[in-house]
């Protein structure tokens, strides 16, 4: 199934190192990083391990630091770093023209 892309911000709306929240409804929300080469990355804002929420955590490199109990997650795909273990949903991003976009059928699980 082809993505059907759907903007959500611009990558300067996004805190460097930092993180914005996407609702979901009643779903868990995703929330979309950037570290600081303005790579972009998304996932379910839940950590593997006691589901804190990983946009408030510390993003350094390619990783987060969860809030809660420091473990830290890959940003590429959602997975806890040895030898913790677990993983959360990562998210497809597109990044054009500055604006940061996620397939709708990942987002609401189509």
């Amino acid at each position: 199934m082809k993505p059907e892309w759907k903007t959500i911000c611009k990558v300067s709306d996004i805190p460097v190192l930092g993180a914005r929240v996407v609702a979901r409804g009643d779903a868990v929300p995703v929330a979309i990083f950037r570290n600081s080469e303005d790579k972009v990355f998304a996932l379910l804002d839940k950590c593997p391990h006691k589901g804190g929420p990983l946009s408030q955590g510390i993003v350094f490199g390619e990783r987060v630091a969860c809030p809660l109990h420091n473990w830290q997650i890959e940003l590429h795909n959602g997975c806890a770093v040895s030898p913790d273990e677990g993983c959360t949903q990562r998210f497809a991003v597109r990044v054009e023209n500055g604006e940061v976009a996620l397939d709708l059928s990942e987002l609401y699980g189509e």
